[in-house]
């Protein structure tokens, strides 16, 4: 035998020495509703509040609701007993048979009401909170995605978070952000030594008239000069994915001269690596200097073997004059 079960009945009436409004506030926060809904129920007739509750459930909706100040009672739901599905508890009931309607939001079946027993909304601010965001959104481009993948919930983002670059990067001489080549390198190199050498002109000039200012000069050219060294040494470990750290290699003896033979040697990264993008194409004056470079870099190997063997030369004939002076006769 099934158990009993109860509801919560409603005739309009209040509870001893309670005011109307007072019990419609009560009412409104106790069922989260409006004014309005909780209005109607004090318009005569009776009303069925909560259904299909246990004795202790009833027991404490009508605790609850007489403690608001509404004079309700409890009675048993023969309709509840008597139907083999489980009715649908709702927070304000109507017992009078109204036309049924669904639910805009979770699609629920119930009698026509302003508010969904199931979920709970009010459904004309929902369908006007609704209608707003229509108007808000705007149109979005046809997808170009699979739709299965696009509508299944669990698909993998398919948004483009990558950081888009460049083909070639921006050339800064004065900057250790970048990347240049090898030949951009020595042609880089060339000028500034250019520079450097011509400038050194002007400051014997002015070394000529002032010792101190000839001196001022010539020390804020060697920094000029080792910073932008620095700047285009470090690019050039960048091309090749080393960081800029390792020019500290060049304070070291013996290990600077293989360190530079390497920088000029390996080549770069062929396409974008943690440093940015690679260089332009070299263009035609940067070959021009580069090879101008190469050629006065081999000329200046070639002279110093020359002059090395020459100096050579010369001190095995000094040792052979001086041989043959000792072995010559005495007279």
């Amino acid at each position: 035998m099934a158990p009993t079960r109860y509801k919560i009945v409603f005739d309009g009436e209040l509870m001893p020495e309670m005011a109307l409004d007072t019990v419609k506030d009560n009412l409104v926060r106790l069922f989260k509703s409006d004014h309005t809904r909780i209005d109607s129920l004090f318009k005569g007739g009776t009303v069925a509040l909560k259904r299909d509750l246990t004795d202790e459930e009833a027991e404490h909706y009508l605790a609850a609701l007489q403690r608001a100040g509404a004079c309700v009672r409890k009675e048993h739901d023969l309709a509840a007993n008597l139907s083999l599905v489980a009715a649908d508890p709702a927070p304000i009931a109507p017992s009078t048979s109204l036309p049924e309607m669904s639910c805009p939001k979770c699609a629920h079946r119930q009698p026509k009401s302003p508010e969904c027993m199931a979920c709970g909304i009010i459904i004309d601010k929902y369908l006007a909170r609704q209608a707003q965001l229509a108007e808000q959104t705007p149109a979005q481009p046809p997808a170009t995605a699979q739709p299965s993948a696009a509508a299944h919930p669990y698909a993998t983002p398919r948004a483009d978070v990558t950081e888009a670059l460049p083909e070639v990067s921006e050339l800064k001489v004065f900057s250790i952000n970048g990347r240049i080549g090898r030949l951009r390198y020595l042609a880089w190199s060339l000028v500034m030594m250019a520079a450097f050498v011509a400038v050194m002109g002007v400051v014997g000039i002015a070394a000529a008239l002032s010792d101190i200012v000839g001196g001022l000069l010539t020390i804020v050219l060697v920094v000029a000069m080792l910073v932008i060294s620095v700047q285009i040494g470090a690019q050039r470990l960048h091309d090749i994915g080393w960081s800029a750290w390792l020019l500290l290699l060049n304070l070291v003896p013996l290990v600077n001269s293989v360190f530079w033979l390497l920088m000029l040697l390996i080549p770069g990264n062929d396409g974008a690596n943690r440093y940015g993008p690679p260089a332009p194409p070299n263009s035609l004056p940067v070959k021009i200097l580069a090879g101008l470079f190469i050629a006065l870099m081999l000329g200046s190997i070639i002279a110093l073997f020359l002059g090395g063997f020459a100096m050579l030369a010369m001190g095995l004939a000094m040792s052979g004059l001086d041989f043959s002076s000792l072995s010559s006769p005495s007279n």
